[in-house]
């Protein structure tokens, strides 16, 4: 029992990391169709944008704010001069995307090195509790957390706020909204900006959670991030929250009992789940 605990807890501080991943790569496409493959680049952007300001300053709060400021800019970036061009054309959104994932990629390596970056948890959530057999590590804690602030967040400004409303708006009549005056380019340009610091978000958190970060972590996350949407609903934000929880327990587990089959059995759900509903457990496809 005390094992079992201990993998919920684990599974549920890696759904929380997924979470963060997943929701952005949701929201873009469910909000915006668009196929966003520079994800696996802000998170690993994130990640070492963190350890350099943690480094300077020994500041946890300082990193993540850099971290997130830092993709917010890129996705502007991004979103302006590239995916704008692109909208409603899938093949190119992806090509595009693919582009600057490379691109941005190799500019880590030139910054920073190829050689991964080690780094430690905070002097504040560097604890481990231990509750009879139980054990509770302080900081996976502090991401399940993190994963439900930020759930809860989203939430309510997709869904109780005037910004949520004008995005949804737009998505399905963009010229009734720019009837009423409305520059919607703006919104969309938040909306990207904002899965890109949620990426970054992720690999800021991620990287004490291991204690080091590489380049090569981009991709493989993504990955991640991409069965989670596919296996929650695309377009589904609250599919991209049950699959992140799901995926993150299931990789706990078999982390415990079978750690060779952990990538096997990730992309064995997601064939499981396009064969018997493709549309995603939750149901929610992107509809343009």
């Amino acid at each position: 029992m005390d094992i079992f605990i201990t993998l919920v807890i684990n599974g549920l501080a890696q759904g929380a990391l997924l979470f963060l991943l997943a929701s952005g790569l949701s929201i873009i496409l469910g909000l915006m169709g668009v196929v966003n493959f520079t994800h696996g680049t802000l998170f690993i952007w994130g990640g070492y944008v963190y350890i350099w300001i943690f480094t300077l300053t020994d500041s946890f709060l300082l990193g993540i704010l850099a971290a997130v400021g830092v993709t917010f800019l890129m996705g502007v970036f991004f979103e302006k001069f590239f995916v704008s061009r692109v909208y409603g054309n899938v093949p190119a959104q992806i090509l595009i995307t693919l582009g600057l994932q490379v691109i941005f990629t190799d500019l880590v390596r030139l910054i920073w090195g190829a050689t991964p970056l080690t780094i430690g948890r905070p002097d504040f959530l560097a604890d481990t509790w231990i509750v009879g057999g139980i054990v509770i590590v302080q900081y996976r804690v502090f991401l399940i957390a993190v994963g439900v602030i930020v759930a809860f967040g989203i939430h309510l400004l997709l869904n109780k706020t005037k910004i949520g409303m004008i995005v949804r708006a737009g998505v399905q009549r963009p010229d009734m909204v720019r009837a009423l005056g409305i520059n919607i380019n703006t919104y969309f340009t938040f909306v990207f900006a904002g899965g890109a610091a949620l990426a970054g978000l992720g690999g800021a958190l991620y990287a004490p959670l291991v204690g080091s970060m590489a380049s090569t972590a981009g991709m493989h996350n993504q990955v991640l991030a991409f069965i989670v949407v596919v296996v929650g609903g695309m377009g589904s934000f609250m599919g991209s929250a049950g699959g992140s929880v799901l995926l993150g327990l299931m990789g706990s587990g078999i982390a415990w009992f079978a750690p060779g089959f952990a990538s096997v059995a990730n992309v064995g759900l997601m064939a499981i789940v396009l064969a018997f509903k493709p549309s995603g457990l939750f149901g929610l496809a992107v509809k343009k």
